[in-house]
């Protein structure tokens, strides 16, 4: 697009935070609707950092945005660390710098953009609402292959990573019923069980390990010595990266440093060890890890990116700044950026979906309060009457702790 004959409007579009698939179908989804609507739509690159010092942005148009619907990760490039952090931690907020604050709001002006366009999870939309709170002009599309964000049903990438797991479980499985194995997969989420309990119940697991249910390892080895006795070798155990340790700890790689949040994961790895100790039985591990977050995004995941991509455009038309655009099946609506960041959305441990899993006989590692797991089933608002759409509360349900583990760090 050459800006030799400039349109009047210009909108921008970033891509921040971990990739996922799914962010090229928004990119597209913003310019082709910019462009019908008379914008010209300029792409920021690596994230925030492109807005300043140096500003880096390229043009985007109908030919560069051609073909990219089914690519995974981002045209425009991202990063998850930097000058922008804006959250250590599960919810602590870290003030931006108000000098790089101000460069971005020159950016902003020097290029005449009526609206921003800000894609990533929960920690690139706090810097967002930050820019709003210093009345830089922005709209957030919610990205996250955790699913963890308030107000909305969905947000585009989880439903790809469940499918990637979900594979993956099939894979395994063959695999554990020829070595009459016990197979742990661990899997993406941080602090929310959402793929975990997702891919899970697609691919047949028997055990699945939540950050929101406590969990022990006597539990888990009453049920493989369960299958066994009914004849059945081998098991699926599931596990999300950040469950707790039956002791109340979480597994790291490595801890938080400056604005950078801690890495999980290993708890995989440990699960299985236990297992193998425990019961003497051959027990594999399998870590799924970026490949979750990579490859092409699934029908549904290109459908709900090309719909937050189109929306948020008409969302700087209208001048609804300051929001995010949320999915309260079958509806496109918003909320306030802070209302969706304020509080992560994790799995209701009484929900109908942990509900419909205890009833296939899944083990959630602890014991049940009761044998129907219906009879736990809470009443539950209509869909148009819950909330930002949530249609899993986010309580949680912390029995008892027993068992063995390696302490890695407090849970905060």
């Amino acid at each position: 697009m050459s800006y030799g004959k400039r349109a009047q409007k210009r909108i921008g579009v970033l891509t921040s935070g971990g990739d996922c698939p799914g962010l090229n179908a928004v990119i597209r989804g913003a310019t082709k609707t910019g462009l019908q609507l008379g914008y010209d739509v300029v792409g920021f690159l690596k994230g925030y950092e492109g807005l300043t010092d140096p500003v880096s942005y390229m043009a985007l148009d109908n030919k560069n945005t051609t073909g990219i619907l089914n690519q995974g990760g981002t045209i425009l490039g991202s990063t998850n660390k930097g000058r922008f952090a804006a959250t250590v931690g599960v919810s602590d907020r870290v003030e931006i710098d108000p000098v790089l604050l101000a460069g971005v709001k020159t950016t902003v002006e020097q290029l005449s953009l009526e609206g921003l366009v800000c894609i990533g999870g929960d920690g690139s939309l706090a810097v967002a609402q930050q820019f709003h709170e210093y009345g830089i002009p922005v709209v957030g599309v919610p990205k996250t292959i955790d699913n963890d964000l308030s107000a909305t049903a969905f947000t585009f990438g989880f439903d790809s990573a469940v499918a990637c797991a979900t594979d993956a479980l099939d894979r395994l499985k063959t695999t554990a019923a020829s070595h009459e194995r016990v197979m742990v997969l661990e899997v993406m989420g941080r602090h929310a069980g959402w793929i975990a309990l997702y891919a899970g119940i697609a691919g047949g697991a028997d055990v699945i390990l939540l950050p929101e249910i406590q969990w022990s390892y006597d539990s888990v080895c009453q049920k493989i010595l369960e299958r066994e006795n009914s004849g059945k070798s081998h098991t699926l155990v599931v596990v999300a990266e950040g469950a707790e340790l039956p002791t109340g700890k979480m597994v790291l790689q490595e801890q938080e440093q400056g604005n950078r949040q801690s890495r999980l994961g290993g708890v995989g790895a440990i699960v299985a060890s236990e297992i193998e100790e425990r019961l003497k039985r051959e027990t594999r591990v399998a870590v799924l890890g970026h490949l979750q977050r990579g490859g092409p995004p699934t029908t549904f995941d290109r459908v709900l990116a090309t719909q937050y991509g189109a929306h948020a455009v008409r969302m700087i038309a209208e001048g609804r700044f300051g929001e995010m655009v949320c999915y309260n099946p079958p509806h496109m609506n918003s909320v306030p950026i802070l209302d969706a960041v304020n509080e992560l959305r994790t799995v209701d441990s009484k929900g109908d979906a942990v509900l419909a899993a205890r009833a296939l006989g899944v083990c959630f590692g602890d014991k049940p309060e009761s044998d129907n797991p219906f009879m736990l089933r809470k009443r539950q608002k209509p869909v148009d009457q819950v909330d930002g759409g949530d249609l899993e509360s986010a309580t949680t349900d912390k029995g008892g702790k027993e068992g063995q583990g390696v302490v890695i760090q407090e849970t905060l």
